[in-house]
């Protein structure tokens, strides 16, 4: 396994165990909020992944590799989408992504994500700076490549850097 996917593997069930028994409660916006910790989405065909954390719980090599900026005052947004494939765990795909982020008065985050692929692995990282307690909103719209399905998440995360 490589150290990417190692790392992003151990953010993904540190989430997950935080949120266990407990199912994701939605907001009357619809945005999926805390303490529940929703990491992804069930679309019928697919699943897309989500996780977003500070930088600077990455390992130095793995964000040197990947060029992340490793600091409190960086948010790592981490998006994969997977085909439901009958007998399996599925299978990566690509997709069209594309993510807005903002905070809670509503300035708008530039965040922009790029593709990493690693074997059979395919994910979408971004990242974005944020402040103390600040937290941002995410919004993505993924496209499976050969698909015409457009599918929308929603989601709140806090970060802390002190």
């Amino acid at each position: 396994m490589s150290t990417l996917r190692f790392i992003l593997t151990i953010m993904t069930v540190a989430v997950i165990m935080t949120g266990c028994d407990q199912g994701p409660a939605t907001t009357d916006n619809g945005i999926t909020a805390e303490p529940q910790v929703a990491t992804s989405k069930d679309f019928g065909d697919y699943i897309v992944y989500f996780n977003a954390i500070t930088t600077d719980e990455l390992q130095p090599d793995v964000a040197r590799t990947y060029n992340i900026a490793r600091s409190s005052n960086r948010a790592l947004l981490n998006i994969s989408v997977v085909k439901k494939v009958e007998g399996s765990i599925g299978a990566p795909v690509t997709a069209a992504v594309e993510v807005t982020a903002n905070n809670l008065t509503g300035q708008l985050k530039n965040l922009s994500v790029r593709q990493i692929q690693e074997g059979d692995a395919i994910y979408y990282i971004g990242d974005v700076p944020v402040a103390n307690a600040e937290n941002l909103v995410f919004n993505l719209s993924v496209t499976p490549t050969g698909t015409t399905e457009t599918y929308e998440v929603r989601f709140k995360r806090q970060f802390f850097n002190d």
